[in-house]
């Protein structure tokens, strides 16, 4: 196969992109990966041919996630719209360089979806959260975990909702670039334009989330996506140093989110730590954490490889992106989840109700006293023994192994399909 792989965002959106092209290349296929440039490094670092989308995507994105007002973040949104369009045109290159027969995407890379219907292509959408409509659960992207059944299926609507922002753009693509017929501006981004539903696969674990009974066999769960880079990152002697001065610290890390009120936020965090008497080490991530003075029971660092640190942690304390929710599981590790936006919530309702994390501590109510609870609820022996059932259920999974298997099954499906409706 040749396949081409396509997703933007912050770190969290890519990097299990690249785990999943190292895979496939492993098992002899033609891959490369198209996301904003500033990723290129770790990209071909992996030895994964790099397919050029601007950067200007990715700078957006991170100025909207550092924007200190929501009023700012409106406004830096006005430019989404050309940036987008222009996005669209990328992908269209790299189709045309890469000549793929298989197309897997992140839901934000807004073209492929289009070019694969143009190319009469294989095409399965790929994310780290469900998007297939269930009865089971809304859609997690709302901030409710229980509506019913018919009104979970409902919720999904919201995605032809929100399709319906960028249907100009992509209209204009496919009508002037791929030649293609305009769609509906709340066309379901699930279904193709014949209607038939698009496959997908979902990296995440069926141990914290278990497969929907009512979801289509076009719909599978694979297991986490891990890009594991221990091995390529040394870590400073300062913090080795740290973590063999004393008990196993917690983690807290609130990657690209939060630069608003990143002061109080640290400050609250810092409380919190001496409240339990635990020690700790802060990620800064993106901005999300300022300290001007540090205890020395609190190490801080801008960021590090989770598959190096989580195990070597005794909890994490994160923001609720799927990404670092699936690291810090597969090591065993309980989690509190402090959600700012998104699915996050939904991921920290997950983590509670599988019993390996307490209720998740919300950004806008978070206090030292109430993260204090939550760590020690974390720390219980209960909770831990949870966690650390899970990590080890986690590790025995292989992801991008399954991933892979998938998607030569619906290209072989779809290969067949064509040459028998002549195609």
């Amino acid at each position: 196969m040749r396949v081409l792989l396509s997703t933007y965002g912050t770190r969290g959106d890519v990097q299990p992109f690249v785990a999943l092209a190292k895979t496939l290349k492993a098992r002899g296929h033609v891959v490369a990966l198209c996301t904003p440039t500033g990723f290129r490094g770790m990209v071909e670092r992996h030895g994964i041919p790099y397919a050029h989308m601007d950067n200007a995507v990715l700078e957006l994105t991170e100025a909207v996630l550092r924007a200190p007002t929501r009023a700012e973040q409106r406004r830096l949104f006005k430019g989404f719209g050309a940036i987008i369009r222009a996005g669209l045109e990328d992908e269209w290159r790299a189709a045309r360089e890469v000549e793929p027969d298989v197309f897997v995407y992140h839901s934000k890379a807004l073209g492929s979806h289009h070019i694969a219907e143009k190319l009469g292509a294989t095409e399965l959408l790929a994310m780290p959260l469900p998007l297939t409509r269930t009865r089971e659960f809304p859609v997690p992207i709302l901030p409710f975990f229980r509506l019913g059944g018919w009104l979970n299926a409902l919720s999904y609507r919201v995605l032809s909702l929100a399709n319906a922002f960028w249907a100009g753009a992509t209209n204009d693509f496919r009508v002037k670039t791929l030649g293609l017929a305009p769609l509906s501006r709340f066309a379901d981004p699930m279904r193709r334009a014949d209607g038939s539903e698009v496959s997908a696969l979902y990296a995440y674990s069926e141990h914290l989330l278990p497969r929907p009974a009512d979801w289509p066999a076009q719909a599978q769960v694979t297991g986490g996506w891990f890009l594991d880079e221990a091995d390529q990152w040394t870590p400073p002697n300062e913090l080795q140093a740290f973590l063999a001065g004393g008990a196993p610290p917690v983690y807290v890390g609130f990657g690209s989110m939060g630069a608003a009120h990143a002061d109080a936020r640290a400050s609250a965090i810092l409380k919190a730590v001496a409240l339990t008497g635990e020690r700790a080490v802060l990620t800064t991530g993106w901005g999300g954490l300022k300290v001007q003075a540090l205890p020395p029971e609190v190490f801080m660092l801008e960021s590090a490889p989770h598959d190096w640190l989580f195990p070597r942690m005794s909890a994490v304390v994160h923001h609720g992106g799927a990404g670092s929710t699936m690291a810090g599981l597969r090591a065993g590790k309980p989690t509190v989840i402090c959600p700012f936006l998104g699915d996050q919530p939904f991921w920290g309702h997950r983590v509670h109700q599988a019993g390996v994390g307490p209720r998740p501590v919300p950004q806008k109510s978070l206090t030292a006293e109430r993260l204090a609870v939550a760590i020690r609820e974390a720390l219980s022996p209960r909770v831990q023994a949870h966690a650390a059932a899970m990590g080890e259920r986690i590790r025995g999974e292989d992801g991008t192994e399954r991933a892979v298997h998938l998607i030569e099954q619906e290209h072989s499906r779809w290969r067949h399909r064509h040459k028998r409706l002549g195609a």
